[in-house]
This record gives C-alpha cells, sequence and structure tokens, in this order.
C-alpha cells in the first residue's frame, strides 16, 4: 500500500502529530512531506494533517483535498482551543467538507497543541483593557493548558489513529 502523510503545520505541533503518524504505518511504501514541499506525488492513502485557524483548516489544505479523486483519506489536526470533542467534530466537519466524493473517507483525529505566545499576549491584553474576566480567565488558562500540548499521550494516540485506518484498508482489500 502506498501513503502519504502531507501535514501543514505553523507552529510544530501538526508536524509532531505527522510524525508519529508516519511512525505508525508499517511498510516501506510511505513517504511523509510538509505541504509546502508536496510535489503531487500520487499514493493510494492519504493522511493529511492541519492547524486550525478559525475553526478550519488553511487553504492550501483545502486546495490539496479538493484535487485528490478515488483516493483513501484520514485527516488529522491540532487546535489551541482545548480538549473539546464536539469543536473538533465541527472542525472535522468542515474541513472534510472538501473531499471529493469519489474519496473514501476514514475519519479524523485531533488534539490540542500550544498556540503563539502573541495569542497569550492578545488575551492579557484584552483583560488589561476591561474584558470580561468571565471571558478572559478560561481563554488564559486554555492557553497555559496547550503549552503541554501535543503531549505523549496525544501522540500515541495519533499512531494507534494511524494503525487503525491501515489496518481497516488493508482487511477492506482483501
Amino acid at each position: 500500500m502506498d501513503v502519504m502523510v502531507i501535514y501543514s503545520s505553523r507552529t510544530g505541533n501538526t508536524k509532531k502529530v505527522a510524525t508519529s503518524i508516519f511512525a505508525a504505518i508499517p511498510g516501506e511504501s510511505k513517504d511523509m512531506q510538509p505541504i509546502e514541499e508536496y510535489n503531487g506525488k500520487d499514493a493510494e492513502t492519504y493522511f493529511i494533517g492541519f492547524w486550525t485557524d478559525q475553526g478550519t483548516c488553511d487553504m492550501r489544505v483545502v486546495d490539496l483535498l479538493s484535487e485528490l479523486e478515488g483516493k483513501n483519506v484520514a485527516l488529522f489536526g491540532t487546535c489551541g482551543m482545548g480538549a473539546n470533542m464536539e469543536y473538533y467534530k465541527s472542525i472535522e466537519q468542515k474541513v472534510k467538507v472538501w473531499l471529493p466524493e469519489t474519496c473514501r473517507y476514514f475519519g479524523a483525529y485531533m488534539c490540542q497543541g500550544k498556540m503563539p505566545m502573541q495569542v497569550r499576549q492578545k488575551y492579557e491584553m484584552m483583560e488589561k483593557n476591561g474584558m470580561g474576566e468571565e471571558k478572559i480567565k478560561p481563554l488564559l488558562r486554555n492557553f497555559d493548558e496547550a503549552l503541554l500540548h501535543p503531549d505523549s499521550e496525544d501522540l500515541k494516540a495519533a499512531a494507534a489513529f494511524a494503525a487503525d485506518i491501515v489496518e481497516r484498508i488493508k482487511n477492506d482489500e482483501c
């Protein structure tokens, strides 16, 4: 089975997850590339990773997903806004719509990732300017928690996700 792991990573979080996913894929017929370096190499199965910006992926990922035809596809991503499964599902829904109907979609893995320090500075400025403490304190708490992610548990879960997808595809092909 030919597998491509392609990722878009702004802060390094999604690259870490991509590396865990790549390592969990058995065999030698696999490759991993950042989206900026992806040259259109063809594969049967794609793991496409992205960082989350305003609840969805960046346009390079949209373009890549839109071009895939008749492929096995699984998504993975990182998101600074907490380990909220409902939010993760909404991100998945917004991203997977870009897949052509000819693709076989196998699901998504999402985890929290650290955010740039400018985000915390923005929250602190909002707090300083009198925005309600009830709104800012949870954002600051989430930012601080996100600094620890993706952690080893997130990476293990990403690897398990990839191994499960590969096994499901393999069993379906037999």
